[in-house]
């Protein structure tokens, strides 16, 4: 059984338009080349980003005080720990895997929310969308893969490609759209891939994780790494997700 083959209740018939993110119903090779062999292997960031790229980074959903955004090394450092390239949130808070999303393991003051698991949160990804739009020459022309198994929508009617572990909707738009999905509904999962029409980059995510991966230039990556509203690790295509 693959992970998307848990059924799902109460949904919708999913729409043509993922907010301004028009769903593809017939060809679907602009995914030519997140489909098929030479894939990373699952659980790696080459598996969730593409394979490919000169360098990778990883960018760290927040955690949450007041509802405000808190980065992993404040609480680290709250906790006495480190938020290396590789740690994983458990880790971060002192806690077991298993019981990370505990509601009562806040620490007060410091905070008081997990990171967002799931794509990119919102929040992220306009923090995103310039950056990566430096570094494309398509910003206008972009792909998305959207998780068919997300949300109350059923995408059962659209045809799917196949990543590690995941079956995706494409989805067609501006680079500027990728958070348009949140008109149709506040809670809407983003897709959890984008990549532009020149390939110059990939950015993937996926439900498990609290971190969003992406694949390009060492250029891109430095960029990423010097933005003010992003907490970004330097990562290898084989290292493990989280």
């Amino acid at each position: 059984m693959r992970m998307n083959d848990f059924p799902l209740v109460d949904q919708e018939p999913a729409p043509e338009w993922y907010g301004r993110l028009r769903v593809q119903t017939d060809d679907l090779s602009p995914a030519a080349r997140l489909t098929g062999p030479g894939q990373g292997a699952f659980g790696t960031v080459a598996a969730i980003a593409a394979p490919g790229f000169p360098a990778y980074a990883r960018i760290l959903h927040p955690a949450r005080l007041d509802e405000r955004p808190v980065r992993w090394s404040t609480v680290a450092a709250a906790h006495g720990t480190r938020a290396t390239p590789l740690t994983r949130w458990h880790e971060v808070i002192g806690t077991d895997q298993d019981f990370v999303n505990r509601s009562d393991l806040g620490l007060t003051g410091v905070w008081d929310e997990h990171p967002e698991e799931g794509p990119t949160p919102p929040d992220v990804a306009r923090a995103l969308l310039p950056v990566l739009a430096r570094h494309t020459g398509t910003p206008d022309r972009c792909w998305f893969g959207l998780w068919c198994g997300y949300g109350r929508w059923d995408f059962g009617r659209f045809p799917t490609f196949e990543t590690p572990g995941r079956d995706e909707v494409l989805l067609a738009g501006r680079l500027e759209d990728a958070v348009s999905p949140v008109s149709l509904d506040e809670f809407a999962q983003l897709p959890d891939l984008w990549w532009p029409q020149d390939h110059a980059w990939c950015l993937g995510g996926d439900v498990d994780l609290v971190s969003t991966y992406v694949g390009g230039s060492p250029e891109l990556i430095a960029d990423l790494l010097a933005a003010p509203d992003l907490e970004t690790h330097p990562v290898g295509p084989d290292d493990l997700v989280g």
